[in-house]
């Protein structure tokens, strides 16, 4: 029989997922802002890129947009359209290429062709567009190598949007602002200022963002580290639509049933097959809150024939049917 690894114990209670993101090593921050007119539609670089330009020696960033003023969607190679809206934050934890766009259809043009390389004098501001309805969006890049923004764990979706309401996100996407509209004016000497905003912003985005997602009272990033655990998540997270059995997560993980049920339960405390139906209705919720996708598409997405058997699951995981929960 297999050995059980050592067991990871929960996290205190209440503040399991305010400790673990406190813990977060995050460094390396650059704002930039752009000003785009529609119709306007950008294609990042490559991942690896961006990083080879901002932070030689990192194999990927993670990537950040403020939406300042207007309105704009983001897609990666999937081609969801995640729309977004001022004072949202979009958030690419992988820092995959994608492409951000406004409200009118315009052709596709790599940003790297509309301004200078690094080195900068000073922190660029790009304008861009056709001189319609504008749209501000302050850039932000960090670093990090936690296990939360390993892609091959998908511990994260590559692209999501986090409404912002009122609270400390509220005030850090502000102060954010602020920040990147006064340092594009002045002159960098030694590179650009130091600040820890990017790194708090960066956090409370994703404290809210999780905040709905399985076990985060429990061990749910330390099991990202997890040997048994880690690629049975990564199976879920990065197909959630797949008719995903106990047999078929085991293979995933190479061991026996009874032996990933049991690390399920001792660290995230649940059964595989619950994590995996909270997880789709955590997926299913940042879909409704962010596309235009029709309930039946999104029941698709999440691995659900009928609309009607997932509109009852979700009323049971979220209190409301669907479209109760996108209007609100």
């Amino acid at each position: 029989m297999t050995a059980m690894p050592p067991i990871l114990t929960d996290s205190p209670q209440p503040s399991a997922l305010d400790g673990a993101l406190d813990r977060l090593r995050l460094d390396g921050a650059i704002f930039f802002r752009s000003e785009f007119t529609e119709a306007w539609t950008y294609a990042s670089p490559p991942g690896d890129m961006v990083a080879a330009m901002l932070r030689p020696g990192a194999q990927r960033l993670i990537m950040f947009h403020i939406v300042v003023s207007g309105r704009c969607w983001v897609a990666v190679d999937d081609g969801v359209r995640h729309w977004a809206e001022p004072g949202d934050v979009i958030v690419l934890p992988y820092g995959d290429q994608h492409n951000v766009g406004g409200t009118e259809e315009a052709e596709t043009v790599p940003i790297i062709d509309l301004f200078a390389p690094p080195p900068w004098t000073k922190l660029p501001v790009l304008q861009y567009g056709r001189g319609g309805e504008r749209t501000d969006i302050v850039c932000g890049y960090l670093h990090s190598e936690d296990a939360l923004f390993d892609p091959s764990l998908r511990a994260l979706p590559r692209a999501f949007v986090v409404k912002t309401s009122v609270g400390p996100l509220a005030n850090w996407v502000t102060s954010s602002i602020e920040y990147a509209l006064s340092v594009s004016e002045a002159a960098l000497p030694d590179g650009p200022p130091s600040t820890r905003l990017p790194e708090l912003l960066l956090t409370e985005v994703l404290r809210a963002h999780l905040a709905s997602a399985p076990a985060i009272s429990h061990g749910w990033i330390g099991a990202l580290h997890d040997p048994v655990l880690a690629p049975a998540l990564a199976a879920i997270h990065g197909a959630p639509a797949n008719k995903w059995s106990l047999a078929d997560l085991a293979a995933e993980a190479n061991v026996s049933r009874s032996l990933l049920d049991e690390r399920f339960r001792h660290v995230l405390g649940r059964s595989p097959i619950r994590y995996l139906t909270e997880w789709r209705m955590h997926t299913a919720g940042d879909l409704l809150r962010s596309t235009d996708f029709g309930v039946a598409k999104v029941a698709r997405q999440v691995g659900y024939d009928s609309e009607e058997a997932f509109s009852r699951a979700f009323k049971r995981h979220h209190g409301v049917p669907p479209s109760h929960w996108r209007e609100a």
